[in-house]
C-alpha cells in the first residue's frame, strides 16, 4: 500500500474548461477516502488522473514516492473498479479474473489461479469461477470485477461508482462487503460517488468537490456536524438541511435573527456574526434540531404542516413557514400551491423535521417549531462561508511578523 498526494492538480479541456482547479490533498497508506460531488464536480476526472487515463494539466501526482504523472496506467500499481464490470462474457469468471494479471505479470499460471482462488473466497464466489458473465446477477458481476482487482495486489484501488448499477438492497449489502475486504486487505482506497449516503457509511474521510474545487476534506461526523460552507452544509445529509434567509439585528442583550424567521440569539453568536461583518444570513439546523409542538411557547416559530412521511422508527414531516403562506391552499398542503411559492431559480423550499410516530394527528395544519440553536451554523449569504469556522481560522492563525 502506498500513500497519494496531490500538489496544485489542475485539469483544463479545450484550453478553457477546468474540470479541476488547483487540487491539494494527501491520502494516507491504507486509508478509505471518498470523492463525493454532484456531476461535473471533477470527482471521476481525479481518479482518471491518478490511474493514468487522463493527462494532468498542471501540477503532480505522487503514489508512494513516485511522482506519475508521466507513468502508464501499467506502471503505476494501481487497480481500477468501473461503474461498467467490463466483464469478458466468452470467458468464464475464473479466466476473468486472471487476465490482468496474464498480461501484466510473469507469474506461472499456478500461482496466478491460486489468486485468483483466495479472492473468490474473499468476494464469496468460489461457486462460480466456472461460470460465464451472462449466468451471473448484477451484485455477482460487481464481486468478480472487484475480484479482478484484488489479485492484481495492487498499491491503490480506485473505484469509479462501481455500486450505482444495483438495487438499493443490494448497494447496501456491497457496500458493507466492499468495506470489510478494504479493511482486510488494508490497501489504500479512493472511492467515487454522487451519493453522499454512501460517502458517509464508507468512508475514513470525504473530500467533497463542487465545481473542480475541494471544498472540505474531513471525517464524516466533521463534516456533517461542521460544514465550512453552505454548499457542504447542503449536499452532505439526508434528508438535507433546512436553510432559513435571515438578517442580523443587534440587541442589548445579543442580536435577533428575522426575516423566514424571528428570533433572538446569545452573545456569543451575536459576536461571532459581528466579527466577520455579514449581516445578510444564511441559518441552517437538521431536521433532527427541529422540535416540533402542538402547543405554542416562547419564541416558536409558527409553521404549517405540508406532509408527514412514516419512516418506521421516526415520521418526517414537511412543514411551511407561516411567514411564507398567505393562501389557504398552502394551509391544507396543496402541492401545485407550494410550487406557485417556488424560488426564482425553480426550487422549492423543503423545510423538514423528524417526529415521534403518530405524536402529530392526521388531521392537524398547524404545528410550532422550536429551533434548537446550539445545533445550528449560520452562513455569509454573499459568500457562503460558515460564519463560526471563518471566525475560528481567524482565531488559529500565527500573528504576522
Amino acid at each position: 500500500m502506498s500513500s497519494i498526494n496531490f500538489e496544485n492538480v489542475t485539469k483544463v479541456y479545450d484550453g478553457d474548461i477546468v474540470a479541476v482547479e488547483d487540487f491539494n490533498l494527501t491520502i494516507q497508506s491504507g486509508e478509505f477516502l471518498t470523492l463525493v460531488g454532484p456531476s461535473g464536480s471533477g470527482k471521476s476526472t481525479l481518479l482518471r488522473m491518478v490511474a493514468g487515463l487522463e493527462d494532468i494539466s498542471g501540477g503532480t501526482i505522487a503514489i508512494g514516492d513516485e511522482v506519475v504523472n508521466m507513468l502508464p496506467p501499467r506502471h503505476r500499481d494501481i487497480a481500477m473498479v468501473f461503474q461498467s464490470y467490463a466483464l469478458y462474457p466468452h470467458l468464464s469468471v475464473r479466466e476473468n479474473m486472471a487476465f490482468g494479471l496474464k498480461r501484466s505479470t510473469d507469474l506461472p499460471d499456478e500461482a496466478i489461479y491460486d489468486r485468483v482462488e483466495d479472492a473468490a473466497e474473499l468476494m464469496g464466489i468460489p461457486e462460480l469461477l466456472d461460470d460465464r458473465p451472462k449466468q451471473l446477477s448484477g451484485g455477482q458481476q460487481q464481486r468478480v470485477a472487484t475480484g479482478r482487482a484484488i489479485v492484481r495486489e495492487p498499491a491503490v484501488f480506485l473505484f469509479d461508482e462501481p455500486l450505482s448499477n444495483l438495487d438499493a438492497k443490494l448497494r447496501k449489502h456491497m457496500r458493507t462487503e466492499l468495506q470489510r475486504i478494504q479493511k482486510e486487505l488494508d490497501t489504500t482506497t479512493i472511492y467515487v460517488t454522487h451519493d453522499q449516503e454512501e460517502a458517509m457509511t464508507m468512508s475514513d474521510r470525504i473530500a467533497i468537490l463542487n465545481h473542480g474545487e475541494l471544498q472540505q476534506v474531513g471525517t464524516p461526523r466533521e463534516v456533517y456536524n461542521d460544514p465550512h460552507n453552505l454548499f457542504v452544509a447542503q449536499f452532505i445529509g439526508s434528508p438535507s438541511m433546512n436553510i432559513f434567509d435571515v438578517t442580523y439585528e443587534a440587541t442589548d442583550n445579543g442580536g435577533r435573527l428575522t426575516g423566514d424567521i424571528n428570533i433572538p440569539i446569545d452573545a456569543e453568536r451575536a459576536q461571532q456574526i459581528e466579527a466577520v461583518g455579514a449581516t445578510d444570513l444564511k441559518l441552517g439546523i437538521r431536521p433532527e434540531h427541529v422540535n416540533v409542538s402542538r402547543t405554542s411557547g416562547e419564541d416558536h416559530v409558527n409553521a404549517y404542516i405540508d406532509i408527514i412521511e412514516p419512516l418506521g422508527a421516526r415520521d418526517l414531516l414537511y412543514f411551511t413557514l407561516e411567514s411564507e403562506t398567505d393562501d389557504d391552499s398552502l394551509v391544507s398542503g396543496d402541492a401545485a400551491a407550494l410550487e406557485d411559492e417556488a424560488s426564482p431559480e425553480g426550487e422549492v423550499a423543503e423545510r423538514k423535521a423528524f417526529i415521534d410516530p403518530e405524536s402529530i394527528s392526521a388531521d392537524a395544519h398547524e404545528v410550532y417549531l422550536d429551533l434548537s440553536l446550539e445545533q445550528a451554523d449560520l452562513f455569509d449569504a454573499n459568500t457562503g462561508a460558515n460564519i463560526e469556522h471563518v471566525v475560528r481560522e481567524e482565531q488559529e492563525e500565527p500573528p504576522t511578523a
